[in-house]
């Protein structure tokens, strides 16, 4: 059995229901994760101000605001990973929670070990995007008009225009570059688990990273979807 230290990585759980706040905590405790358990939305959204965690849980039916509005209000104001954990399986509310920018999306009631192996394989996508070594920092990969610059995780086009990337949609993009023109798999891109056949989350990064790549999101020329395969980056790369 394994209990956090100073140095593990800090979740925040958002979570109204005391029961099931102090079982995520616990588990996570026993799996070496620290967490601060907040019962609004509000609250944590204070919190974030003076302390930012490697990860939060969010719940969405909470008693003073909509969760996926502070999910909204987290990815603009203080950029973190987020997984969503919450009694709503509606589709519209998955797809709108991966749109705002939630890294995973979990149904109560869980198995709190699916929880870990969840959070686990959120915050080793983003160390991978993290950890670049010296040389790889200033690295600089060009592909069709554009000019990605890992270190700092933003895309320059052409045209002088610059546009930024969370972790998550750059750990993807870095994916689809180290093999282009060849198709890549859902289970490729994701990468650290299995995909549900209803998992949407690979689809809704792409649809991300196209509305950021792409002159028409709707028909798009550089990242292309191979129908029941994957997806194609369909660009002649160089790496600097």
């Amino acid at each position: 059995m394994t209990f956090a230290d100073h140095d593990s990585p800090l979740i925040f759980v958002l979570e109204d229901e005391t029961d099931i706040a102090r079982l995520i905590a616990g588990t996570l405790a026993e799996y070496g994760f620290r967490s601060e358990s907040f019962g609004t939305g509000r609250a944590l959204l204070a919190r974030v101000k003076r302390i930012q965690p490697e990860l939060a849980i969010l719940d969405l039916g909470l008693p003073d605001m909509d969760g996926l509005q502070v999910l909204r209000e987290l990815q603009e104001q203080h950029p973190c990973a987020a997984l969503i954990l919450t009694g709503r399986d509606g589709l519209t509310d998955r797809v709108l929670g991966l749109e705002l920018g939630a890294d995973d999306y979990l149904v109560k009631p869980f198995e709190p070990r699916e929880l870990v192996a969840r959070v686990r394989s959120i915050l080793r996508r983003y160390q991978k995007a993290a950890a670049v070594d010296n040389s790889a920092a200033h690295s600089t990969v060009h592909f069709a008009d554009w000019h990605f610059d890992i270190g700092r995780l933003s895309l320059v086009c052409d045209d002088g225009r610059e546009v930024s990337l969370s972790a998550a949609e750059a750990a993807l993009l870095q994916t689809l570059l180290k093999r282009p023109n060849k198709i890549l798999t859902r289970e490729q891109l994701i990468g650290e688990r299995e995909l549900d056949p209803f998992d949407r989350s690979i689809d809704v990064r792409i649809s991300r990273l196209r509305r950021k790549l792409e002159d028409n999101p709707q028909d798009p020329k550089i990242i292309k979807t191979v129908y029941g395969a994957g997806y194609l980056l369909c660009a002649t790369v160089t790496w600097d």
